[in-house]
């Protein structure tokens, strides 16, 4: 059985130190949602975060 995930938007946001606990409580209420958070670190800009959400 194949996994699809699908991205339904990204943003990018000032970084800042908290971002990931937002993104962690995001995942954890949410997965019953089939829905999924992820935060990475621009790779242009390290003062900028990428947030994006995916359906699972």
């Amino acid at each position: 059985m194949e996994s699809k995930i699908e991205i339904l938007s990204t943003v990018k946001v000032q970084h800042s130190p908290d971002l990931y606990k937002i993104v962690d409580l995001l995942n954890r209420t949410l997965k019953e949602k089939d829905l999924m958070f992820g935060l990475a670190l621009d790779s242009e800009n390290q003062e900028k975060a990428v947030f994006t959400i995916y359906r699972t």
